[in-house]
């Protein structure tokens, strides 16, 4: 067995980051950006009002004051002439400023009597003026590589970008093995249960940009892992689900070795997860995950999303941890690093009585994956651990 950090950085050296591909920005959220985004023109193109009211020479403002209002400059058009001595434009937010203007009184301020305003009161500091530019110049840059938020759309589409280069999605085909298994939705024999784990996995990996496609179940013969094997070709990524270990029935290895893939380990010493196989198989990279739902969707968490992240372009990095008090305290741990499902509550992380790893309903209840380290020591209550969060909706 090999440690849960040795067996990432393997699996990091099995793939890179995809090539990129052109979408339009309609369709960039959530993509990852290939190519600085550089913006085409400045951010207001031209000074703009701030705020809704009259504008005019700034030297000319005063308590009680009275300008004649020679024009109106709504967002989108302009007043055509220039504001001179004791003149005003009234102005709506967003609208270019007149020339010679270079202040706006807002309206709040102003009385307005047929073509003549008054400043009332004492107006405020001012000048209610965005400057040409003021968010950002042509040739700025939203740099690569990020995961475009909603406000980055915005941004590169106020740049002016129809269209951006995003890394190509890493396509995962995912494949279950087991006589025991069925899909959802289908008839179960007594000795059967329904196949959960690829569903999880499929989830989890789209939720961080892969495109993931389920196979038929494989069931526990080498004609049927063959032609699993087959129908994942083309995938940039290959998972199996089960049939990890070395029981009378767990062909996935000697099969895939068969049809050649070479072997970067097996075996890693955490829990849940130990039967973790990885390797290359053609243009593939390959991981082999146990069959135990929890246990499966750890790992998915663990290994497969940090290598769907670079992938993607997003670098080599363990899943995100924090950091937090335990609720309550905990016995020793093993020699196996140990992701034990647990609550975050007021008072810290919470684990469960049970870490059995085949309860699904503990995991879907779990916001938090306490890490414990190989051979840790009993932990009292209020002592700071590291945790994997869990994404919830």
């Amino acid at each position: 067995m090999i440690p849960v950090a040795e067996a990432l950085d393997q699996l990091f050296a099995l793939v890179g980051p995809l090539g990129a591909e052109t979408v339009a920005l309609r369709d960039a959220a959530g993509r990852v950006l290939a190519a600085d985004a550089v913006a085409t023109r400045d951010q207001p193109p031209f000074p703009a009002a701030a705020m809704d009211g009259y504008a005019l020479r700034g030297a000319e403002v005063a308590p009680g004051a009275r300008f004649r209002v020679v024009g109106e400059a709504p967002a989108g058009r302009r007043h055509p002439g220039a504001v001179g001595p004791g003149e005003a434009v009234r102005i709506f937010t967003g609208a270019p400023m007149p020339e010679g203007a270079d202040r706006v009184v807002i309206q709040e301020d102003t009385a307005r009597e047929g073509d003549t305003m008054t400043v009332t009161g004492t107006p405020g500091p001012g000048p209610h003026v965005r400057p040409a530019g003021a968010d950002f110049s042509r040739g700025a840059r939203l740099e690569a590589p990020r995961r475009l938020s909603a406000a980055d759309v915005a941004l590169i589409a106020a740049m002016n970008l129809p269209e951006v280069q995003v890394t190509r999605r890493p396509e995962v085909a995912i494949l279950s093995t087991g006589d025991e298994l069925v899909m959802p939705g289908e008839a179960a024999g007594e000795d059967q249960i329904v196949a959960s784990n690829a569903f999880g996995l499929k989830a989890l990996l789209e939720a961080e940009g892969a495109v993931a496609r389920l196979l038929p179940v494989a069931r526990d013969t080498e004609a049927s892992l063959r032609a699993g094997f087959e129908l994942a070709a083309g995938a940039d990524l290959i998972l199996t689900v089960g049939g990890a270990s070395v029981g009378d029935h767990d062909l996935v290895a000697p099969v895939a070795q068969a049809l050649g893939m070479e072997t970067a380990f097996y075996k890693v010493a955490m829990r849940p997860g130990k039967p973790l196989m990885a390797g290359r198989l053609g243009e593939a990279a390959m991981i082999g995950l146990p069959g135990n739902p929890v246990s499966a969707i750890v790992c998915g968490t663990v290994f497969v999303a940090p290598v769907i992240r670079k992938m993607l372009g997003l670098g080599a990095a363990p899943a995100p941890r924090a950091r937090a008090p335990l609720a309550r305290g905990v016995g020793a741990n093993g020699p196996r690093q140990h992701y034990m499902r647990a609550r975050l509550t007021e008072a810290g992380l919470d684990p469960f009585d049970s870490q059995d790893s085949a309860l699904l309903s503990l995991l879907a209840e779990a916001d938090a994956l306490l890490v414990r380290p190989p051979d840790d020591g009993p932990r009292a209550a209020g002592e700071v651990m590291d945790y994997v969060p869990l994404p919830r909706p």
